[in-house]
């Protein structure tokens, strides 16, 4: 017998299960809305299975048409076919040209400058070289990270010297260039921009943050998640940020790179295996592929088995033998993301950089060139064609109106044969037909046990005798069972 204590232990070791919350009850708005979306889609799904999709015209329908017509629709059907062969033909091309890297790489310069507000020598009032204990210093610098495209090597060097305008200027240069212009169209999906090119840009302090006056030592950006391509915060040329020092400091701007497909800095034996350092995961199986086709390395009893050489041994840790489905799996760790492009800065707050610019205009700015991957211009013109276009859609529609209007002709072509053959034999054809309506009806009441005439009230079942069905073995095996059923 189990005691209280006893069972009580039981219960703690071995709970039961905890009921889940149940949903909150719907209002009656809500259920109103939700019965209403159900028969729309219920109306829905009756409308497409009501919706004609035969195009072919019924047989025997040419001997009755007066002219050629339905040999040119047959023909203009097989035309049909053909252009609709070739176009499935071109569109899967297009897709395999389009799913290949075809991206190619440009100059991205990038301008690093600073300027400085309120430093000692500044304030005219104050020696330089004495020592400040002030803690509430308002000495700031500000500096600005300015990025433009460069088309081609000749402009490169022909702008190698320029600086870029500052976040105003731009924005009035801007206006007025679109005000001459008129209305423009919509901008197209290539990146130009410096965010549509980094999902992360960081400056890191070469100090301590204790030593900073405000007491930062990173600065980050990153693109947001989602359609990061458009977008306020997504969009820039100019990247500005202001702080607080008094004297120089050292940083470095790191540049997170952001391509699609996303490029890896391959490890010592897959870029000497595939010829390249840095390569997507597609162009790295291409490599591995291409390799392996190459050596004949493919086993005569099993393709997917692959022979490892020295040069694949090395990849997948010197085993004779790899499945070829499980490669993209054990490659995976000599795939590392790539490094960021890191752009050493002084900002520089003394005298001797400030002071020979312009009141609130910068020095001589700090200039870097990085390369971008840009993607090829034929690709985009490529799915444009692959897009769904306006004649589509309208194509689709005269395709709805045809299968609208064949299967009106397959109703006439109907009565057509009803009234033919009422012409034809008036008596008969009346005969047949109540016959016929007669066994729908009994079909329809389910009083027809079944089908081609052999119900109960035929003939064959109301004759008896041996040679009847009712003196069948299979009439008395069956009447034995049911008599035995009965005793039961």
């Amino acid at each position: 017998m189990i005691k209280h204590a006893d069972l009580d232990m039981m219960m703690r070791r071995h709970p039961g299960p905890i009921a889940g919350h149940p949903p909150p009850p719907m209002n009656p708005h809500q259920l109103q809305a939700q019965q209403q979306a159900e028969l729309q889609r219920r109306e829905l799904l009756k409308r497409q299975s009501r919706k004609p999709t035969d195009k072919n015209l019924p047989d025997g329908v040419d001997d009755l048409i007066i002219g050629d017509g339905v040999a040119q629709y047959k023909s203009l059907r097989e035309v049909e076919r053909k252009i609709d062969a070739a176009m499935m033909r071109k569109r899967l091309d297009i897709n395999d040209f389009m799913s290949r890297n075809l991206t190619s790489y440009k100059t991205m310069r990038i301008w690093i400058s600073n300027t400085a507000e309120n430093q000692p020598w500044q304030q005219g009032a104050m020696d330089t070289d004495a020592f400040d204990f002030n803690t509430e210093s308002q000495a700031t610098y500000r500096v600005t990270i300015a990025a433009k495209l460069l088309d081609d090597e000749h402009d490169a060097d022909a702008k190698k010297d320029e600086e870029p305008k500052d976040a105003d200027a731009m924005d009035e240069d801007s206006k007025d260039a679109a005000a001459k212009k008129g209305p423009q169209k919509k901008p197209t999906a290539q990146r130009t921009k410096l965010s549509h090119f980094f999902k992360q840009i960081t400056i890191d302090y070469d100090r301590s943050p204790t030593l900073q006056p405000d007491g930062f030592s990173h600065i980050e950006w990153k693109k947001p998640e989602g359609n990061a391509a458009t977008g306020a915060n997504s969009d820039f040329d100019l990247l500005v940020f202001e702080r607080k020092a008094d004297e120089n400091i050292n940083v470095t701007i790191n540049l997170h790179r952001d391509e699609v497909p996303e490029r890896f800095q391959l490890s010592r034996p897959l870029a000497e295996l595939i010829g390249s350092e840095e390569e997507d995961r597609g162009g790295v199986l291409m490599g591995v592929w291409t390799y392996i086709k190459a050596n004949n390395l493919m086993s005569e009893e099993d393709s997917r088995k692959i022979r490892c050489d020295a040069h694949l041994k090395a990849i997948f840790n010197n085993r004779d033998f790899v499945m070829f489905p499980d490669i993209p799996r054990d490659i995976l760790p000599h795939l590392s993301p790539l490094p960021p492009y890191q752009l050493p800065y002084t900002i520089r707050v003394d005298k001797d950089y400030i002071a020979p610019a312009a009141p609130g205009k910068p020095s001589k700015a700090t200039v870097y060139d990085v390369l971008v991957p840009l993607e090829d211009p034929l690709r985009t013109a490529m799915s444009n064609l692959t897009a769904p276009m306006t004649t589509l859609t309208q194509i689709a529609q005269l395709d709805d109106q045809l299968a609208h209007l064949v299967q009106a002709l397959h109703h006439s072509k109907a009565k057509h044969a009803f009234y033919t053959s009422f012409a034809a034999d008036p008596v008969a054809f009346v005969k047949r037909w109540i016959s016929s309506q007669q066994r729908d009806l009994e079909v329809i009441l389910g009083e027809a046990t079944r089908g081609g005439g052999e119900d109960v009230a035929s003939d064959e079942w109301r004759r008896g005798g041996a040679d009847g069905v009712w003196g069948s073995d299979k009439a008395t095996e069956g009447v034995g069972i049911w008599l035995a059923r009965q005793k039961h």
